[in-house]
C-alpha cells in the first residue's frame, strides 16, 4: 500500500469499508448512549405467522444469532407476537415463551396448515444417466437413491435449484432443473428423429490452457485427450455441466460451460487489451460450510484457506471445473460449480444518499494531478534523446542519462504526464525509437519503478464514483463508517476472527471500541485483519519497547522503513500495552483524525472532496495509491456478506 506523504504523523493503514456523508459529531453525555444505541419509542407489536415448508418447524432461540439455545420449536402457521426486528431476527412470544426467530420465515398474511399439494414430474436426464436423490438439499449430503431417466416423482415444494420429492416410499432432494412437468421416454431416443442432431461448438478456455476430454461425465474418469483453445468439436448432448462430444474421432465429455457457440481465436490476446481481466464472483455453499481454496487444480491439493458462503473471489481463469481466484490476499483454486455471478447480499436494505460539491470532475481531477498520485501500473514510458548518451556500437539498447531531473513522460512529448524522474547516470533500457509530438527524437524506455504517477485518465476514473457506486463490491468505498454493524460477537468470534492469531476471540474488543469511537466494528475487524497480516504482524503480537511490551493493530504511526520500530514508539506513547488497549485506542485515533472531520467513507479518506473545494488543493489524504479505496473493499464486502441482514448507508459525492 503506498501511504501518504502529506501527513506525517498519520500513518495507519485502513480495511476497505464504505463511507457516509455527513460529517460526525461526536454526541456528549447522555447523547453519547442515544447515538449507539438509538432511544425506543415505546415499540408496538405486531402479530405474524411462522411460514415454513409442510412438516418443517421454526426454531425459537434465546439469543438472535443461531449460537442461541433452542426454547421451542413453533409448527407453519403458529401465531407469534413481534416486538422488534434487527439484523435479520425478530424477538418474538410464542407458546408463552419469548425468544428470537429468523425474520425470513414469518408472514404478515395467515398461514394454512392445509395439506400441500404435490405436482407429478419426471427426470428428464440424458439416456443412460441418472439423477441422485439425497437426504439433504447439497451436493454433500448423502444418496438416498439413484433415479433413472424417466421416473415419477411427486414434488413436494421447490427451493432454489433444489426439489422436495417423494419416490419410491422415499423422501429427498433432487436438481429441479432435471424434473420434467411432462412424461419422458425411458428409451435411447429423444425425439421422433433416430438421428441425433450434432452442433459444432468451440473450446473457449484462456490462452494456453487446455479443455480436458474424459471417458465419462466426472472429473475423476479417465482422461482421453487435452484440447486447446479454439478447437472444434461436435456436441451430441448436454447434461447439467457436461457435454458428449465428438473430436478427432474421440467421443467423451467436456464441462460445457467452456464451449462457445461462436469460434474462437486460439491467440493469445482475447481483446485489444493484453492483461487479463477479472471476474468477480461469490462463493455460493450451503450456510454453515464452507468451500476450500487449494493450491492446485486437483481435490488433492494441500488447502490453503477455507472461503464462507458469500465470500466474494476474483476470478483470474477458469478451467476443467475449477476457477483460479484471489481473496483475502492469498491466490489459488476452487470448485467452480461453487461460485455464482448473483449478489448474495439480498435481504440487506441498500440506501443511497449523495451530496452535491460545486467543483466539476475535470476540476477535481486537475487538482489531484498536481499532487502526483500514484500508481503500482505498468505504462509505456519515454524520454527525449537529448537525455541519454548511447553507444551505437557497443550497446545501441542502452542509454546513460546526462544531467539532472530528467522527466520519464507517459508518450512521446512534452505534453504528456510526468510518470517520474531520472537522476544524472542512470541507465535505461532502450525499448525503441519514435519522433514525437514535438517533432524531436524519443526513445521508448523501461522504467521499472513499483510505484509511478498516475496518468489522468486513471486518476479520472478512480476519482469518478459513478464507475463504482452500481457495483455490488465497489459501492462500499462509499459506505459510511460511522455507523455500528450491530454484530454478534460470537458470530463474529467464528466465522472472522477464528484462527486470525493474536485478533481471535476479540470480538468484543472490537465492538467495545466501536460504541467508544462511534466506529464501524466490522471497518475496525477489516483494518486490523489487513494491518496486522491476519493477527500475524510482529506490532502485533507484541514488541518490547523501553521495557514494556507494547502492540499496534492498525499500523498507526508505523512509517514505511521502519514500521516496526516507529509502531512501537507510538503504542508505547500511547499506553497500549494490552491487545485490547490497541485495537480500543487505534479505534479512537481512526475517529479523530479522520472520521470526525467529516472523511467518514473509504472514498472520502482517499480523495477527500471537501478539502479540495474550499482550498483547491489536493490534502489529508489516508494514501497517495489511485486505487486505494477499490482495493480495500472487498475485505469489509466480505465481512458484510456473512451477516443474515443489516442496513447499509452509501454516501456517494456528486461532482458538477
Amino acid at each position: 500500500m503506498k501511504k501518504s506523504l502529506v501527513i506525517p504523523t498519520l500513518c495507519f493503514a485502513v480495511m476497505s469499508t464504505p463511507a457516509f456523508t455527513k460529517a460526525v459529531q461526536k454526541p456528549s453525555g447522555n447523547a453519547i448512549t442515544k447515538f449507539l444505541h438509538p432511544a425506543a419509542v415505546a415499540a408496538e407489536t405486531a402479530t405474524k405467522y411462522v411460514k415454513v415448508d409442510q412438516g418443517s418447524s421454526l426454531l425459537l432461540r434465546s439469543k438472535a444469532s443461531t449460537k442461541g439455545s433452542i426454547l421451542a420449536r413453533l409448527p407453519r402457521g403458529t401465531s407469534v407476537t413481534v416486538y422488534s426486528t434487527a439484523n435479520g431476527w425478530s424477538k418474538v412470544r410464542a407458546l408463552g415463551k419469548t425468544g428470537y426467530v429468523s425474520a425470513q420465515y414469518l408472514s404478515s398474511t395467515k398461514i394454512t396448515n392445509a395439506s400441500t399439494k404435490t405436482v407429478t414430474k419426471y427426470v428428464n436426464v440424458d439416456p443412460g444417466s441418472h439423477l441422485l436423490l439425497r437426504q439433504k438439499a447439497s451436493t454433500n449430503s448423502a444418496i438416498l437413491a439413484s433415479l433413472s431417466r424417466g421416473t415419477s416423482v411427486k414434488v413436494l415444494s421447490t427451493s432454489g435449484s433444489w426439489a422436495k420429492v417423494t419416490v419410491s416410499g422415499k423422501t429427498g432432494y433432487v436438481h429441479a432443473d432435471y424434473l420434467s412437468s411432462s412424461k419422458v421416454s425411458t428409451s435411447g431416443s429423444t425425439s421422433s428423429s433416430s438421428a441425433v442432431k450434432t452442433v459444432t461448438k468451440y473450446v473457449n478456455v484462456d490462452p494456453g490452457s487446455h479443455l480436458l476430454l474424459r471417458q465419462k461425465a466426472s472429473t475423476n474418469s479417465a482422461i482421453l485427450a487435452s484440447l486447446s483453445r479454439g478447437t472444434s468439436v461436435k456436441v451430441l448432448s448436454t447434461s447439467g455441466s457436461w457435454a458428449k462430444v465428438t473430436v478427432s474421432s474421440k467421443t467423451g465429455y467436456v464441462h460445457a460451460d467452456y464451449l462457445s457457440s461462436s469460434k474462437v481465436s486460439t491467440s493469445g490476446s482475447t481483446s485489444s487489451s493484453s492483461a487479463a481481466k477479472t471476474v468477480t464472483k461469490y462463493v455460493n455453499v450451503d450456510p454453515g460450510s464452507s468451500l476450500n481454496m487449494r493450491t492446485s487444480p486437483s481435490t488433492s491439493a494441500s488447502i490453503i484457506t477455507k472461503l464462507a458462503s458469500g465470500t466474494v473471489v476474483q476470478v483470474l481463469s477458469e478451467a476443467n471445473g475449477w476457477a483460479k481466484v484471489t481473496a483475502f490476499g492469498k491466490t489459488g483454486y476452487v470448485s467452480a460449480q461453487y461460485l455464482s455471478s448473483a449478489e448474495p447480499l439480498q435481504g440487506k436494505s441498500i440506501s443511497k444518499n449523495y451530496q452535491s460539491y460545486g467543483i466539476s470532475l475535470n476540476e477535481m481531477v486537475n487538482i489531484e494531478m498536481k499532487a502526483n498520485p500514484q500508481t503500482d501500473k505498468k505504462y509505456s514510458t519515454y524520454i527525449r534523446s537529448d537525455a541519454l548518451i548511447v553507444d551505437s556500437k557497443t550497446n545501441p539498447k542502452k542509454g546513460v542519462v546526462v544531467g539532472s531531473n530528467w522527466n520519464i513522460r507517459g508518450g512521446a512529448g512534452t505534453n504528456y504526464w510526468v510518470v517520474g524522474k531520472v537522476s544524472n547516470g542512470s541507465t535505461l533500457q532502450i525499448l525503441g525509437t519514435v519522433k514525437g509530438t514535438d517533432g524531436k527524437t524519443w526513445y521508448k524506455v523501461s522504467y521499472n519503478k513499483t510505484w509511478v504517477n498516475a496518468s489522468p485518465e486513471d486518476v479520472k476514473y478512480y476519482v469518478n464514483p459513478a464507475n463504482f457506486e452500481n457495483d455490488p463490491v465497489q459501492c462500499f468505498q462509499f459506505l459510511k463508517l460511522t455507523q455500528t454493524a450491530n454484530v454478534d460477537k460470537d458470530e463474529i468470534n467464528e466465522k472472522v476472527l477464528a484462527g486470525k492469531g493474536i485478533l481471535a476471540g476479540k470480538a468484543e474488543s472490537f465492538i467495545t471500541a466501536s460504541k467508544l469511537s462511534g466506529v464501524n466494528e466490522l471497518y475496525l475487524i477489516s483494518h486490523a485483519l489487513l494491518e496486522t497480516k491476519n493477527g500475524t504482524s510482529e506490532l502485533a503480537n507484541g514488541v518490547q519497547y523501553k521495557g514494556r511490551t507494547v502492540y499496534n493493530m492498525y499500523g498507526i504511526g508505523a512509517y514505511d522503513g521502519s514500521a516496526v520500530t516507529s509502531g512501537a514508539a507510538y503504542a508505547y506513547n500511547q499506553g497500549w500495552f494490552t491487545p485490547e488497549a490497541a485495537i480500543i485506542g487505534g479505534a479512537k485515533f481512526i475517529e479523530s483524525n479522520y472520521l470526525k472531520n467529516g472523511q467518514d467513507t473509504l472514498y472520502k479518506m482517499r480523495w477527500n472532496p471537501s478539502a479540495a473545494v474550499s482550498t483547491r488543493t489536493a490534502s489529508h489524504q489516508y494514501a497517495t495509491d489511485i486505487g486505494w479505496a477499490s482495493k480495500q473493499v472487498s475485505s469489509i464486502y466480505n465481512l458484510y456478506s456473512l451477516l443474515d441482514s443489516g442496513q447499509i448507508i452509501l454516501d456517494i459525492p456528486k461532482y458538477q
